[in-house]
């Protein structure tokens, strides 16, 4: 009779899941076993970093031992904030330098003289000068001029420019385009008279020009204030030019 075994009992789940654990805790083993020399050597100790020094009143006596004479920084103890800057008051700056502009301004065109000359007078532009009757002005040419009434009225001569009491300062030389902006008005002359004779003359050119009769001198557009006394004698001693009107004839002496 053959010997048979006996069909071995089945297993359970829960005894299947026994063996199943078991088998999964003994492989993790072995694999432990295996990675421990590796992972001994590459967990080898190092040498400790040094360990930071805790903030603390310590800390900071050894900073300053450190380091003397070091500027504290924003944000450390000691600091302090720098002294403000103080403010140059731009407000009042721009205001004084609009005053010294007006005062220049006013200087410049304020009249100086009994003429009303003004300090735009010495500005070599013409076009600074101030517009104005009684302006003497001078072009290119040797006539100088004075300007009355939006007219140039030339001055006839030397005594006419002293009987003005002028002088040489007040004349201003510009461009002759400039002249050509103004009308030429009636000259400006000299009337001479002496004391012992009727006659009245008008200098020109450095020459007594004879005025026949009072009628000539209005329509000349003389006035009485015009009129000088000199002597007799100089008088005498002018060279005589054509008399007023030329067709007069000959003109007396005085």
């Amino acid at each position: 009779m053959t010997d048979q075994k006996p069909d071995p009992k089945p297993l359970n789940r829960h005894q299947i899941l026994d063996l199943l654990l078991d088998a999964l805790l003994e492989r993790q083993a072995e694999r432990q076993e295996k990675a421990s020399p590796v992972a001994v050597r590459a967990t080898k100790p190092s040498k400790p970093p040094p360990q930071a020094e805790p903030e603390g009143p310590r800390h900071k006596t050894i900073a300053k031992t450190a380091a003397p004479g070091r500027t504290p920084q924003p944000g450390e103890p000691d600091w302090e904030p720098p002294p403000r800057v103080p403010s140059i008051q731009l407000e009042r700056v721009l205001a004084r330098f609009l005053v010294l502009i007006a005062v220049l301004i006013v200087a410049v065109n304020v009249p100086v003289s009994r003429y009303g000359v003004s300090l735009a007078r010495i500005m070599p532009d013409s076009a600074a000068l101030v517009i104005r009757d009684g302006l003497v002005l001078k072009g290119s040419g040797s006539e100088i001029y004075m300007l009355q009434d939006d007219r140039l009225r030339w001055i006839s001569s030397l005594d006419a420019f002293e009987h003005l009491e002028l002088e040489w300062g007040d004349v201003h030389v510009v461009e002759d385009a400039f002249l050509e902006r103004f009308e030429k008005g009636r000259p400006i002359h000299v009337l001479l008279k002496c004391p012992d004779s009727p006659h009245i003359y008008r200098l020109e050119n450095q020459q007594k020009r004879w005025i026949k009769d009072i009628d000539t001198f209005l329509s000349e557009g003389h006035v009485w204030e015009d009129v000088r006394l000199v002597s007799c004698q100089y008088l005498r001693e002018i060279p005589a030019g054509p008399p007023i009107p030329e067709d007069a004839g000959t003109p007396p002496q005085p």
